[in-house]
């Protein structure tokens, strides 16, 4: 979840103390309790994360179209 703690709420802390970041958005795919997200930032960066994220699967999309 967005806002809140979440099932990898745990992971995302350890991710952020170890590399000292102010946010971390942690994207599981098929983990040991399941696919789903875990994200520690400030208010604005959270509500930011739609923007963010579409800018990240448009540079996703242009990486693939340049693969054979």
């Amino acid at each position: 979840m967005a806002l809140g703690p979440g099932k990898y709420d745990d992971e995302c802390t350890k991710v952020r103390e170890a590399i000292g970041a102010d946010g971390v958005l942690l994207v599981v795919v098929s983990g040991s309790k399941g696919s789903g997200f875990a994200c520690q930032a400030d208010y604005a960066t959270t509500l930011a994360l739609p923007d963010i994220l579409e800018h990240i699967a448009q540079q996703i999309r242009q990486d693939g179209k340049r693969q054979p």
